[in-house]
């Protein structure tokens, strides 16, 4: 099993007979290297969204076409995403399972907001939403971007995940220290890994107090974009 960080938020996991790309925003992502795109997208089974702020899904359409693969989130917003740009969905709902290649992936709770940009306005996404992945042995909790939230003493409780993927980089969501004081309280991770964070000066930089606020038995792993990360 292999995770790749793609800069922000953007994940490519690769479980199972899957390779999911999770919110990977390309376009435009400063930390991503446009060069090695198609690097990124090779084998690509599914793109997951986790909710509909264009640094998560700006890039999911197109990704979808060219790779010729559903994206896969809540119903609202992939069914939008269907009717609007002519992909492939599978949509979902919190509490829902579905089985991409021999992974299950859940959609559990998050504390956040969900919108596309529309010519008037805001433009209504569904709800923010988070993923457990579970395949190989492991289970994955992929926060998307939240706060703290009581919701993850039970998802905690029921769906064991060893690995945590948390958004820590503050101002739009949990920063480091908020991040650590979620491991400790409702989860048993084995592994850390934080996410959307560096991405803009506003946001956390580094993930020090993730590290130094968790279990000393805990492993963060800082990722770097694009170096695999495998279990």
């Amino acid at each position: 099993m292999k995770i790749i960080w793609l800069g922000h938020s953007g994940l490519r996991i690769e479980i199972e007979q899957a390779v999911l790309l999770i919110d990977p925003w390309l376009d435009g992502n400063p930390m991503f290297p446009e060069e090695r795109r198609a690097e990124v997208l090779e084998g690509a089974t599914h793109v997951l969204l986790t909710h509909g702020h264009g640094d998560h899904s700006g890039s999911a359409a197109s990704i979808a076409k060219e790779c010729d693969v559903p994206i896969v989130g809540i119903f609202d917003l992939v069914t939008f995403l269907q009717e609007d740009q002519g992909v492939q969905a599978i949509g979902f709902n919190k509490g829902g399972t579905v089985d991409l290649g021999g992974a299950k992936v859940t959609m559990v709770n998050a504390v956040h907001s969900s919108s596309l940009p529309g010519a008037s306005g805001p433009i209504y996404a569904g709800a923010e939403a988070g993923f457990m992945i579970a395949g190989e042995g492991h289970v994955i909790y992929v926060s998307g971007d939240t706060d703290i939230m009581a919701d993850m003493g039970w998802m905690a409780e029921y769906h064991k995940p060893d690995i945590g993927i948390l958004s820590a980089g503050g101002h739009f969501t949990m920063d480091m220290a908020r991040a650590a004081f979620a491991a400790n309280k409702f989860f048993n991770f084995r592994t850390i890994i934080p996410y959307h964070y560096r991405t803009f000066p506003l946001l956390e930089q580094n993930a020090d107090a993730l590290r130094a606020g968790v279990m000393p038995d805990v492993r963060v792993i800082e990722p770097e974009v694009l170096e695999p990360i495998t279990f």
